[in-house]
């Protein structure tokens, strides 16, 4: 547990300024920044590899860069908003981020576009990281997981939709338009986060704005035992899902032999596995204690990338059951993810920002490993790649047991 100077916390019955549904809602759209950013522009990498000369490989790093921008920027903007206010930054960081996609959009060579998406990254965490820190400011206890369920469902539906929306936009016109919608939905967040999100973190819970203060928190937070396997937990069972999504566009054209307009395919089924297990989560938010939820949905997710396997090597038909494994998989990350991301906060009640942050920085830095190394190594072949996304699974259901371990002695030895 760490150390940090407790912060009161908030009434879960307090009110919100205009419905909280409303809020909750904007809080999900704001989550939605990765998602967009990702998956609406894979239907796009052919034509830009046609237009650029590039190879899969160099297209794989318009991903890459962006998770790798967006991970090492993520260490910034949580404390940040706890020293100025969570408003701030995330409005800021989002006009930031619409001035980046324009780059994009008038982007005439891959290295140019490549710095713009870098540039995307290092600015979409004022939106998406820092949504998350005002959850907790709103809520806490059981409620707080409830609304963080919620977020998630809606949240979910984006990798799903944005894939799509972008064959959409690249069947009535070239790539450029996906960055031009990428734009308008960058203003629409930036106008109602400044005009309908109340600010939750109030002048006098602030930390100070100096160089100093805001490291220590982070490597407060980066040093703790019991915030790192929690958090790297749940990273590595992301990737098992992570890992489909950030090959797509290999996955759903190469190994399965669709076109453009057909990640359908892959991310309706991902996404219904993570709206029913976010849904379930928040049905069982103070019915079922979160460590055994948290490993149930793990067991869940494990077993997932087992049965993956396993079909990959029966040799059965391609669709649908090449994308049934992840469905289950993505499922059980579902049950788990809300409850982790409170566990993560409620370690630091004074940081939250930097809590989400660090938290954030762990799992995009994975990713962007993911993205621009290993997705190009083991997208040979179905099976390879139900494997490698079983391993990561395995990987994080071994380390919360570690984590419950650990926790079960520091009991034993207090009491």
């Amino acid at each position: 547990m760490s150390a940090a100077a407790p912060h009161p916390a908030p009434d879960p019955d307090r009110d919100l300024p205009g419905p909280a549904w409303a809020t909750i809602a904007l809080l999900a759209a704001l989550s939605m920044f990765g998602p967009f950013t990702i998956d609406t522009v894979f239907p796009a990498f052919a034509s830009m590899a046609a237009q650029f000369g590039s190879d899969t490989l160099a297209m794989q790093q318009v991903t890459s860069v962006y998770l790798f921008s967006f991970g090492a920027m993520s260490l910034f903007h949580g404390p940040l908003s706890d020293a100025v206010g969570r408003k701030p930054v995330m409005v800021v960081g989002i006009l930031a981020y619409v001035a980046a996609s324009i780059g994009c959009a008038l982007s005439t060579s891959l290295p140019m576009l490549l710095a713009f998406r870098a540039l995307q990254g290092a600015t979409a965490g004022g939106g998406q990281i820092v949504s998350r820190a005002v959850v907790r400011d709103l809520y806490s206890g059981p409620r707080a997981q409830s609304a963080m369920s919620q977020i998630v469902m809606i949240f979910a539906v984006a990798p799903a939709v944005a894939p799509i929306v972008g064959g959409w936009i690249l069947a009535v016109g070239p790539w450029p338009w996906i960055f031009w919608f990428l734009v308008v939905f960058g203003l629409l967040m930036a106008t109602l986060t400044a005009t309908r999100l109340p600010e939750t973190h109030p002048p006098q819970a602030r930390t100070p704005l100096r160089v100093g203060p805001l490291l220590r928190g982070l490597w407060e937070v980066g040093r703790d035992p019991a915030f790192l396997r929690i958090a790297m937990a749940g990273s590595l069972a992301f990737a098992g899902q992570f890992l489909y999504i950030a090959s797509a566009p290999i996955f759903v054209v190469d190994l399965l032999g669709l076109g453009a307009q057909d990640f359908w395919v892959l991310f309706v089924p991902l996404i219904s596995g993570m709206v029913l297990g976010a849904h379930l989560t928040g049905r069982a938010a103070g019915k079922i204690l979160p460590g055994r939820l948290t490993s149930i949905g793990l067991t869940i997710a494990t077993v997932g990338g087992a049965l993956n396997v396993a079909l990959q090597v029966s040799g059965v038909p391609a669709l649908p059951w090449a994308v049934l494994g992840p469905a289950v998989v993505a499922f059980g990350i579902a049950l788990v993810f809300p409850v982790l991301q409170v566990a993560m906060l409620d370690l630091f009640p004074a940081r939250r920002g930097a809590a989400a942050s660090v938290g954030a920085f762990l799992t995009l830095m994975l990713n962007g490993v993911l993205s621009g190394a290993i997705a190009p190594l083991v997208t040979g072949s179905r099976l390879h790649l139900a494997l490698a996304s079983l391993a990561f699974v395995l990987a994080g259901w071994l380390l919360w047991r570690l984590h419950q371990r650990a926790e079960w002695r520091a009991a034993e030895h207090e009491s």
